[in-house]
């Protein structure tokens, strides 16, 4: 077979790539004119900065022949290989290297420098540049241009509200920020608000519950604000504007919690308040022990932590149990029983994010999720918070108590209080239900004097 009819081959791993939302980059290691290994970019997918298509061909070819030396071997991928990819070719040993497109960035082939042409390595490796360099770059073109116009696809296996659905909510007036570039999220669009002087003296960290979003904040985030803090309020993937996976099982607790250890990093957030609630709870409480320099207080509200020690709560079982029933339950309704204050419109904005079935697979999910055994994902690591909050926490911590949850209700709450370092009387909200939030304005008031720096 010919150059080109290889090098084409390599094309379709590329193509293939570019689906899975990776850059598409592929190879074929030949030998003896027949392809031994393929491969294709999979850094995002696999967590792995080195699963270059080189590489991951590379890796197949050595397996297949059972040996680490490639002699005889050819390698042809679409771009010019970068430094690594060409350090580990000459390793390989081998025969010769032919690639597509040329990469005037990171080439180590002759665009940037050329590491085949050093006459003191003691094996050369011929390198071949310029087939079919055309088609390869018109794949690279065409997918950073689709990244230019379009920065956050949409995943096959995920559904996004559409924006319509959001348009007559009230008193939701921030702007959206958005991100899919954490590997947690593999390309998945997470919705978070970010109001607020970067530099402000507290952060107040907003985490929802489940059936919430960050709509459930909207009372409490302008005092934040005109106290002059900053605001980050996440939706978590399936809820609000973020993307909603289509598949039940496709949410668990240690995935959840990765992806906002890892947006919490990559925002950099200090001096953090984290601000919680049911889920928030669950999956928030867990978080300060793995950066604790980041917070400085905790202000928690209706959830609990679940250590796989302690029956869950009737109310909660009989929650999950309602759920499994009626898994297409109106959450507009469930908003307006519990807070009779609450208009027609603000109890519609809970139903918004959640057009029809196919976007609810994180509400149908969540409840099961609860950890209840000591083996359950979740318990082990909720286990080791507890015995931080209990023992190493430093912060300061203020809770809030809605009396009417039947849910989390207050004896629950005060379990919990108990084991949190430094948790004074808890403030008592007597109107309140589970949704606590929706009466947030006098626990914004006073949980803003009491983390006052």
């Amino acid at each position: 077979m010919s150059d080109v009819s290889h090098m084409a081959a390599a094309l379709d791993q590329a193509r293939q790539a570019g689906e899975n939302g990776e850059v598409p980059v592929g190879a074929v290691v030949v030998r003896n004119g027949e392809v031994l290994a393929v491969g294709r970019n999979a850094p995002v997918a696999d967590h792995d900065p080195t699963a270059h298509a080189e590489i991951v061909a590379l890796r197949a070819a050595a397996q297949a022949l059972g040996n680490y030396r490639l002699d005889d071997c050819e390698l042809f991928v679409t771009l010019e290989p970068c430094a690594m990819c060409s350090g580990a070719m000459l390793h390989a040993r081998l025969k010769r290297v032919v690639y597509g497109a040329a990469d005037p960035k990171t080439g180590a082939a002759g665009s940037v420098v050329n590491l085949f042409a050093q006459a003191q390595l003691n094996h050369q490796t011929e390198v071949v540049g310029g087939v079919m360099a055309q088609e390869g770059a018109q794949l690279l073109k065409n997918f950073f241009k689709e990244r230019r116009v379009n920065p956050h696809p949409l995943r096959d296996d995920a559904l996004r509200t559409p924006e319509a659905c959001f348009s007559d909510i009230p008193d939701y007036p921030w702007a959206p920020n958005h991100i899919s570039d954490l590997p947690s999220l593999n390309g998945l669009r997470m919705h978070y608000l970010d109001e607020g002087p970067k530099d402000a003296p507290v952060t107040w960290l907003c985490l929802h519950g489940n059936p919430a979003w960050s709509y459930l904040y909207r009372k409490m985030i302008p005092l934040f604000l005109e106290a002059g803090g900053r605001v980050v309020a996440p939706d978590l993937i399936g809820f609000g504007k973020s993307d909603k996976l289509k598949k039940d099982d496709a949410h668990n607790f240690s995935w959840h919690r990765e992806v906002l250890l890892q947006f919490i990093e990559r925002l950099d957030l200090q001096r953090v308040v984290l601000v919680v609630q049911d889920w928030g709870g669950l999956l928030g409480l867990t978080l300060p022990m793995e950066a604790p320099e980041r917070y400085q207080g905790l202000l928690v509200m209706n959830t609990t932590l679940a250590t796989g020690e302690v029956p869950l709560s009737p109310g909660f079982l009989a929650w999950r149990e309602m759920c499994a029933k009626n898994p297409e339950f109106d959450v507009a309704r469930l908003f307006a029983r519990g807070n009779p204050q609450m208009g027609a419109e603000e109890c519609a904005a809970y139903n918004a994010p959640f057009p029809d079935k196919g976007h609810r697979a994180a509400l149908r999910a969540f409840p099961a999720m609860v950890p209840e055994l000591l083996s359950d994902d979740g318990a082990a690591i909720s286990r080791r918070a507890r015995d931080f909050l209990r023992d190493d926490w430093r912060g300061k911590t203020f809770m809030a108590i809605g009396q009417q949850d039947p849910v989390l209700g207050e004896p629950v709450m005060r379990a919990l209080a108990g084991g949190l370092r430094g948790c004074g009387e808890p403030m008592l909200l007597s109107e309140a239900g589970h949704f606590v939030q929706e009466r947030g304005e006098q626990i914004a008031e006073k949980a803003i004097a009491f983390f006052a720096p």
